[in-house]
């Protein structure tokens, strides 16, 4: 079994997959030798790998073809193309140095090779599971959620699989009703829930004690016994590959919160208040909304703290906006869960200034609250519970100064290179920031302008003027806030 290196191709055979070593490129072009100059140096033909060279090519000529008289001790096989013409040499050790050098590049192509062509031969997450067999539920799920698309393209996942036998344990005109169109989006979050993004490989989870699903939601991995569980499900086989994952199959559906936030508070009964409160301030909708939010919800009893009448005046239509604010305070952009917020130590809320997140040997503490009960999930993001109301206090004049200086480094960079827009998102920001918060002992005529500023921004369409309206009036703020801390030493 003989190959030649002619242009500099290598061809390369191997008794399991000869496909795979035929596919590199050329890297020098050269004129083919005539047939009876070609000539082939190869190692063990008896061999299943076999590489071979051309001496004629002029690359390589002076390394692969040295004169005749440096050739000593070593003997090399020069097989001519013509039957009747065979010579044997000695070789300079100097060469087979070099031989062995190409010998170890060579090979080490054709693993390389070898290993993308095998990567490329198996099957993608749904291709495996259909040829596995037991999981026809599933793959018919997928394909009625639209997924088919995405477990077949080269993003990599990692998929808790559920049997068919899993699937029976779900109630037959529940799980028809989830295959309908209409309930499209419900099939979807239950189907992402049993997928990690990335490759996850069995070893890899035993140091785990939970991971966030594609859903948003996290996953428990616990052990029961010598059993490991994904939530309540048993993984019973581990690590099958697949070109773009790796499956591990469950013996049970697993099924994510699918009640919002506001559902979650209201099977509670512990927050009629807090109810109370997000619907005078008109903000029932955006709670139920997609999300996802972190809500830090008090409790009644945590309401009942506040001094006589404060829930009373903050629920009248005129302290409406003040209302708002202080529900905004209570909420945090995204899945925050507490592991995370008391590895940053701080949280910014949807009002604008951020929370402080302590941990000590009595738990967790946000501001002056302690948390009671965390991590609880919901379709549109978390809840944790807390023993006190969280109340805004007023930016000092030396916040204001501090925020507008730092919005004004972030901005100018950004307006500089031409994204006007963004500059401006970052100007009403943190002027929305002001103007909602409030400045301790900042005259009224100056809380009138940060208004009036972000009204005449709202108004000027273009992206460029608008950065300019807010840059004024932050740079007059700014000056007001500089020229009162300083009579007043603060």
């Amino acid at each position: 079994m003989l190959g030649s290196l002619d242009h500099l191709h290598f061809h390369l055979t191997h008794a399991s997959n000869p496909k795979a070593f035929t596919q590199l490129t050329p890297l020098v072009e050269e004129k083919t030798p005539p047939p009876d100059e070609r000539a082939i140096l190869s190692t063990n033909p008896s061999k299943n790998h076999v590489f071979a060279f051309s001496t004629q090519t002029s690359v390589f000529n002076k390394f692969l073809n040295p004169p005749r008289d440096f050739y000593r001790k070593y003997p090399l096989s020069y097989i001519s193309t013509r039957p009747e013409m065979k010579l044997e040499h000695p070789i300079n050790v100097q060469w087979i140095g070099i031989m062995k050098k190409i010998a170890f590049l060579t090979l080490l192509a054709t693993s390389l090779v070898l290993g993308s062509d095998l990567r490329a031969q198996q099957s993608t997450i749904v291709e495996t599971a259909i040829a596995a067999g037991n999981f026809n539920t599933l793959v018919t799920a997928v394909k009625s959620a639209g997924l088919v698309d995405t477990l077949n393209g080269r993003k990599e996942f990692t998929v808790f699989a559920p049997t068919d036998a899993a699937f029976n344990n779900i109630d037959p005109a529940t799980l028809e009703s989830l295959l309908q169109p209409e309930n499209k989006s419900l099939l979807t979050s239950i189907l992402t829930y049993h997928v990690l993004s990335g490759r996850v490989a069995a070893k890899d989870a035993y140091d785990l004690t939970d991971a966030p699903s594609v859903n948003g939601q996290r996953l428990n991995l616990n052990f029961k016994g010598d059993a490991l569980r994904i939530n309540n499900a048993v993984i019973t086989t581990t690590d099958i590959q697949c070109s773009n994952g790796v499956i591990h199959v469950i013996d049970t559906v697993l099924l994510p919160e699918q009640s919002t936030v506001l559902s979650v508070a209201n099977d509670a009964g512990n927050f009629s208040t807090l109810l109370a409160a997000v619907g005078v301030a008109g903000l029932n909708d955006t709670l139920n909304g997609p999300g996802p939010f972190t809500v830090l919800a008090p409790t009644d009893e945590a309401f009942s703290k506040l001094p006589e009448g404060t829930v009373t005046s903050l629920l009248q239509p005129e302290n409406r906006e003040q209302l708002i604010n202080v529900l905004k305070y209570h909420v945090l952009p995204g899945r925050v869960y507490d592991d995370e917020a008391v590895a940053a130590g701080r949280a910014n809320t949807l009002l604008g200034p951020s929370i402080d997140i302590g941990l000590s040997a009595d738990g967790i503490s946000i501001n002056q609250a302690s948390l009671i009960a965390k991590n609880i999930e919901t379709s549109n993001g978390l809840v944790h519970v807390i023993d006190q109301v969280l109340l805004p206090s007023k930016m000092s004049r030396r916040q204001v100064m501090n925020s507008l200086t730092a919005a004004i480094d972030r901005g100018v960079p950004v307006f500089n290179s031409g994204h006007h827009g963004q500059c401006c998102d970052i100007y009403m920001n943190v002027m929305t920031e002001i103007s909602e918060t409030g400045v301790d002992n900042m005259d009224d005529h100056a809380m009138a302008m940060v208004k009036q500023t972000l009204r005449k921004a709202q108004q000027t369409h273009s992206m460029t003027q608008r950065a300019w309206v807010l840059r004024e009036g932050m740079d007059q703020l700014y000056m007001q806030a500089g020229r009162m801390s300083d009579r007043i030493g603060r």
